[in-house]
């Protein structure tokens, strides 16, 4: 028996084909008692293969399975739940488990609990110095005994620009100093960029102490205050007039050497602005040494900062006498621009949506508001990239064991809605010390003027 071929088959010339549900129905009659019987699931196989590879407009659908998939993820579009009351059908939205913020209905239900276990339970506070950590050995990864010779001569200048807050700056210094060591540079004193969300004029100068900063890293990079006479001679004493190199972010030490050295080289001095995030996290060891080196030996506070520090902590300990001296630091980060910058969503309704829309333009600029820029506050939190009120922070501290006796140091900025998000923070631990309650506003004044 032959197979059928387009080009000619036994049938009769002048008989026409038959149709194909005759077709397959003769298969079906002919194939009877031949081998085993199909299970439903292999039926249902062979169905779907048959359709994707015979109907292959359906895998035009597949697109939109997938569009429809995301919808449901992000937020968009939610299943509708439908309930009867009173014999009326009521239709409601449904929220992906862990989109909305719920955090005050949770904590009024745990704050009875809460308020049993208070000074009943072993604070933790008491046994947290006691790990078994404590008694391995630890290393610096970085050693301070560096060879007095001196360096080689320099490639050129090199200017960054810290961007961002107070954390972003002190990141971008450190990078700096890796980079300049990498390309063998001489680094002039970061300039710190006019913040358009702090709003903080101060300089290298007015945070850290510059002095030390320089000395401690004669032996690593050679450090300069001011631009040489020479280059600004060659630039007609205008800083702008310096090549600004757009790195992209978290650029390797290798697009460092092959893209920038050379501009270094030939100009003999190139400038990078913004800076922030401009260097990878993976990079070889010996210029890892030298972020490490930046960031927890070269760098400390200017003196007053460094005083006042002092006295703060010393008030802080003698505050916490009922526990040795010992207490918590937390660095609290729900400030306005946090909040904003997040896109996400907390309990403040359509006046929270109208602050955060204002305080989004007023610090970004349209950014958020570019064509195809979509945010989804639902999916935000669900992938856990919203900042946590001070609630959160308070009930997570009580889940680790610390109880109301606890002594606790906030370290934040102005908090969004203040006296409404610090209250059950207060409410959970009493003892609570921020730097307006340690410091004399007399102390503090000298530093109001710097946001960050």
């Amino acid at each position: 028996m032959h197979g059928y071929s387009r080009l000619g088959n036994s049938r009769p010339a002048g008989s026409p084909p038959s149709s194909p549900r005759c077709r397959h129905g003769r298969n079906k009659n002919l194939g009877a008692g031949r081998g085993p019987k199909q299970s439903i699931v292999e039926k249902v196989v062979v169905l779907l293969i048959s359709v994707v590879f015979k109907r292959r407009g359906v895998l035009l659908f597949a697109p939109l399975l997938y569009i429809s998939g995301m919808l449901l993820y992000m937020g968009s579009v939610n299943f509708d739940v439908v309930s009867l009351k009173n014999a009326v059908v009521v239709v409601s939205k449904r929220s992906p488990p862990g989109s909305v913020y719920r955090s005050p209905q949770v904590f009024h239900k745990l704050w009875p609990h809460m308020q049993a276990d208070s000074n009943h339970t072993h604070n933790l506070l008491m046994a947290v110095w006691n790990s078994k950590v404590r008694r391995q050995v630890w290393k610096p990864c970085i050693s301070n005994d560096t060879p007095e010779e001196g360096l080689p001569k320099s490639n050129g200048l090199f200017i960054i620009e810290a961007n961002g807050g107070l954390n972003q700056q002190r990141l971008s210094i450190c990078d700096a100093v890796a980079v300049a060591g990498l390309l063998n540079a001489t680094l002039l004193i970061p300039i710190f960029h006019l913040n358009s969300v702090w709003k903080d004029s101060s300089h290298f100068g007015n945070i850290f102490d510059e002095d030390y900063f320089i000395h401690a890293l004669r032996n690593q990079v050679n450090v300069v205050r001011e631009l040489p006479g020479d280059i600004l001679e060659r630039f007609d004493n205008n800083i702008s007039n310096i090549v600004n190199l757009r790195v992209k972010g978290w650029s390797s030490s290798a697009y460092y050497l092959q893209k920038v050295l050379p501009k270094l080289e030939q100009m003999g001095a190139v400038r990078i602005a913004p800076f922030s995030n401009r260097l990878a996290y993976a990079v070889p060891s010996k210029v890892q040494r030298l972020r490490c080196f930046a960031n927890f030996e070269a760098l400390r506070f200017s003196s007053s900062i460094r005083m006042l520090a002092d006295k703060m902590v010393e008030r802080m300990v003698k505050s916490s006498s009922h526990s040795g001296g010992k207490y918590v630091s937390v660095h609290l980060r729900f400030e306005e621009d946090m909040v904003a910058f997040s896109c996400c969503e907390y309990d403040g309704g359509e006046e929270e949506k109208r602050e955060m829309d204002i305080a989004r333009e007023r610090s970004w600029r349209g950014k958020f508001r570019r064509r195809g820029r979509v945010i989804r506050p639902g999916a935000n939190r669900v992938d856990g990239k919203c900042p946590l009120t001070p609630l959160e922070v308070g009930m997570m501290l009580r889940g680790m064991g610390f109880d109301n006796a606890t002594s606790v140091y906030i370290a934040a900025g102005n908090i969004y809605k203040a006296e409404k998000y610090m209250s059950p923070l207060k409410q959970m631990f009493p003892r609570l010390e921020m730097k307006d309650t340690l410091a004399t506003a007399e102390e503090l004044a000298p530093f109001k003027v710097s946001g960050s």
